[in-house]
């Protein structure tokens, strides 16, 4: 073999791999399919099963007289816990994206990066020394301390020769995150009794699903949402390198900003309602990335699709394995996202984005 032909071999290998543009729009609906079929089985599964007939007359609310009045309670029950599932995987799943490319780093996560620690220690703040209890401050706390773990991973990542780079960051989130739940701890140990409020919260869970809750967080996830889809263009940018885009007309630092302030709205109002998840953030965006390539303009909708299907599906599993009782979404996400991450970069050798 020639040497040419080698070296055109050698590039074609380490080439990342496309899907057609044609196949992209296929992949998502499919995926949007498979989430339909997972709310059903989110809404209809649990101590009490219920057919798909009695999930669907309890979800429209129409009177059947074949269908049991228990079985429309459940469902009338089980419906706001599948929809903040679909809520706050969504919101993780986009996170977690936004946050690795405006890092250049395919390890990001809200919760490697210590955001999601921020948030847990602001909660346990407000809750021990200023007596916060309701949802709608829950929200604005966690959010400030979302955003305060951020700029100060980005500050002590920034520090030293060459700036913020993907190890530096990592590194810093780890450290942030490593001190901040000591801190936790820390505030904690003297307080039992809000010890035993903040342990359920702080495994992450949706149990506690109502509509009033959804309501209350629904503004911050669809303003961080938005936010996160504005700077798609400017994210693309980002990932050929800061020179490159600047070269093309981006305004680096601004994109940088918008995306990490919509990034980490995201993170803490998912946090505040649903406790700290692991791993969604992190293995959602890196599957994506898998199927439809490095384009931000699939990856976000795709990561917010898989996001919500894969913490549904958590929960019902949360339910199955232990019936009567529930394992908790976030002891099931972990589980599954552990291995499931391990084997991805071992096969991909994920290095950088």
């Amino acid at each position: 073999m020639s040497t040419t032909a080698l070296s055109r071999s050698t590039s074609d290998a380490a080439a990342p791999r496309r899907r057609p543009a044609a196949a992209r729009p296929a992949l998502l609906v499919a995926a949007v399919l498979v989430v339909a079929v997972l709310v059903v089985l989110s809404v209809g599964v649990g101590v009490l099963a219920v057919s798909p007939a009695d999930v669907l007359h309890g979800l429209t609310g129409n009177a059947d007289g074949n269908a049991d009045g228990i079985a429309r309670a459940a469902v009338q029950k089980r419906f706001p816990r599948t929809l903040l599932a679909l809520l706050v995987g969504a919101a993780l799943g986009v996170a977690g994206a936004v946050m690795q490319a405006v890092t250049r780093n395919p390890l990001a996560d809200p919760g490697l990066l210590g955001i999601s620690q921020g948030a847990s220690f602001a909660v346990v703040v407000g809750i021990t020394w200023f007596g916060l209890h309701s949802p709608s401050a829950t929200i604005w706390v966690a959010t400030a301390g979302s955003a305060a773990a951020a700029v100060l991973v980005h500050t002590i990542g920034s520090l030293g020769r060459g700036g913020a780079t993907p190890l530096k960051l990592a590194l810093a989130g780890a450290a942030t995150a490593a001190a901040l739940t000591s801190l936790v701890s820390a505030v904690l140990l003297p307080r039992l009794d809000v010890m035993n409020e903040f342990r359920f919260w702080q495994v992450g869970g949706v149990g506690g699903a109502s509509y009033d809750r959804i309501l209350q967080v629904l503004p911050f996830l669809v303003g961080g949402a938005l936010l996160c889809g504005f700077c798609t263009r400017g994210l693309n940018s980002l990932l050929l390198g800061d020179d490159v885009a600047a070269g093309l007309g981006e305004n680096v630092t601004r994109t940088r900003l918008l995306a990490a302030t919509g990034s980490v709205v995201l993170c803490g109002a998912a946090t505040a309602v649903a406790g700290p998840i692991a791993f969604v953030g992190l293995v959602v965006p890196t599957l994506c990335r898998l199927v439809v390539g490095s384009d931000q303009r699939w990856v976000l909708p795709c990561s917010a699709v898989v996001g919500a299907g894969l913490l549904v599906a958590a929960d019902v599993v949360g339910r199955v394995v232990a019936r009567p009782s529930e394992v908790d979404v976030g002891i099931v996400t972990a589980l599954l996202g552990a291995p499931v991450f391990i084997a991805i970069v071992r096969r991909q050798k994920v290095r950088a984005l």
